[in-house]
């Protein structure tokens, strides 16, 4: 992002809309920045900003807060919202792909995937803050991905 001396100073404001699309961001933890991140783009972090998600698919911004961006380019692993490719996973913690579930759904054992999740978050063994780019639990995700696919097979 670049600096513009006239402008307004919004250190410390919490920005809630992406300064490429305009899309709302969600709110993620700055814990899932600092895992996340590569170590390049680690070095840069202003920990003291609060961090959004970007999660519309066609910008390529992730994370951003009032004076900084990061992009696709700067995670350690692809981003749900952000890559509709196969392998790219859909539950982190578990790793669960978008491949995954498809291969689930085609032999009638989606919903014993999604319970398998369920069951695992109930436990307390999911780590979304850590593992998951959005810096919240997937389960939505992939009851989501499980639906558009069932939708699909029924068209």
């Amino acid at each position: 992002m670049e600096s513009n001396c006239c402008a307004p100073s919004t250190d410390g404001q919490d920005v809630t809309s992406c300064p490429v699309s305009g899309t709302r961001g969600k709110a993620v933890p700055l814990i899932t920045l600092k895992a996340l991140l590569t170590p390049v783009a680690l070095a840069r972090l202003r920990p003291e900003e609060a961090f959004r998600l970007c999660p519309d698919p066609a910008c390529d911004v992730v994370y951003f807060s009032a004076s900084q961006t990061y992009g696709t380019e700067d995670l350690k692993m692809p981003v749900f919202q952000k890559n509709q490719a196969a392998e790219v996973p859909v539950c982190y913690c578990f790793a669960h792909t978008r491949a995954d579930l498809g291969e689930a759904m085609a032999s009638g054992t989606g919903q014993v995937l999604e319970a398998s999740i369920r069951a695992h978050v109930q436990a307390g063994r999911c780590g979304c803050e850590v593992n998951n780019p959005q810096g919240s639990c997937c389960l939505g995700n992939v009851v989501t991905v499980l639906r558009s696919l069932d939708r699909q097979g029924q068209a």
